[in-house]
């Protein structure tokens, strides 16, 4: 192959490259990105939430823990399940902890959560649910069970001084069905609830 033809085939090749780069990286990023603004501008910015003030204060879709500094519980807002990710509910460390149920670290972190929520919750360890001692695949869930949610009345209840049926009110209003009424579990957000909560006592 002449050096000639050697020069037109790289030139053709680079052209190509710059061509599917504008083309592909960047025009169809900006495509998608418009249409998605367009059609779905919640979910595309983030699914954020806000608070009465109207600023943003996390996501529907992203756990938080509602804890002190010094990572203890916040007895007037209903408490997440256990997260894996980072420090807990870390976007940037999505993680399940990947422990099977034998290993002995998971038995021990179960049943020294179990302890706490039962002294917390004042409730017998058999009636804690499940999820309020594992953490989710992600370890960014923000999902927990109407169980766990309803477990926690009491307390939130006498935290904030109101009555335990108003808030159980709230928790039932923000229980989601399955969905298509099949898939899944029925579940409560825990952001959008101790938002509502926070809302409810303002």
């Amino acid at each position: 192959m002449s050096t000639r033809t050697t020069v037109r085939t790289a030139g053709v090749a680079v052209r190509a490259m710059l061509v599917f780069t504008l083309v592909l990286g960047v025009g169809y990023a900006l495509l998608i990105t418009g249409v998605a603004q367009l059609a779905l501008p919640w979910q595309a910015n983030g699914s954020p939430v806000h608070d009465a003030a109207g600023d943003t204060v996390g996501s529907a879709i992203v756990g938080q823990s509602f804890t002190d500094a010094e990572g203890d519980a916040l007895p007037q807002y209903f408490q997440s399940r256990p997260s894996a990710a980072g420090d807990g509910y870390d976007g940037g460390a999505s993680s399940g902890s990947n422990y099977g149920p034998e290993n002995e670290d998971l038995i021990s972190a179960i049943e020294s959560r179990q302890a706490a929520i039962a002294e917390r919750e004042g409730v017998a360890i058999a009636d804690i649910p499940a999820d309020a001692v594992t953490a989710s695949g992600s370890g960014l869930d923000p999902h927990f069970s109407p169980a766990y949610a309803l477990l926690q009345v009491p307390r939130v209840a006498a935290a904030r001084g109101l009555d335990e049926s108003t808030v159980r009110s709230l928790v039932e209003a923000h229980i989601q069905q399955r969905d298509l009424g099949y898939l899944g579990e029925p579940r409560v957000n825990v952001v959008e609830l101790n938002l509502a909560l926070d809302a409810l006592s303002s």
